[in-house]
């Protein structure tokens, strides 16, 4: 079907460590890293923009208005069936125990008929904990991991 694609086929990637920025970063800020894939995963997560809500209640209008206020690009669960001697997962392990930002990749499977790439996002953030979760005696025993994204989504159209 024309428009839609499916999440299967979709990558992530971690990069090396990357310095907290102050303005958004862009396409050319990911230039030269070395990426390695993570995989057996079962789920990428959800990342994107969404603004802080300010209220200020007007006592003589008796009505609540609403700005618009800081950006944050969430924070991406991602959930993949455990393997130790995945590089991709050795290194969101190795992360979480640092402080640093990282950069991370996603590749969408949305690729065109004769294409060479699907869409790209990019994004520096965190990876706030790396758990490994067993639920029940018939389920593949997985890691767990958050990654809070300290910076913009720049996004690549697929060519």
């Amino acid at each position: 079907m024309a428009g839609i694609f499916a999440t299967a086929g979709s990558i992530l990637y971690v990069g090396q460590s990357f310095p907290a920025q102050t303005t958004d970063v862009v396409e050319a800020d990911f230039t030269g890293e070395s990426w390695v894939q993570v995989s057996w995963m079962e789920s990428i997560g959800e990342f994107g923009d969404e603004a802080a809500s300010i209220k200020f209640d007007a006592i003589e209008v008796g009505r609540t208005f609403k700005l618009k206020g800081n950006r944050d690009a969430g924070d991406m669960q991602v959930v993949c069936g455990i393997d130790y001697a995945d590089s991709g997962q050795i290194a969101l392990r190795a992360a979480e125990a640092l402080p640093n930002n990282f950069a991370f990749k996603v590749l969408f499977n949305d690729k065109p008929v004769g294409g060479t790439s699907g869409s790209i996002r990019y994004f520096i953030g965190l990876v706030m904990n790396a758990r490994e979760v067993l639920d029940t005696a018939n389920s593949v025993m997985k890691l767990r991991t958050t990654v809070a994204v300290n910076s913009n989504i720049v996004r690549i159209a697929a060519v």
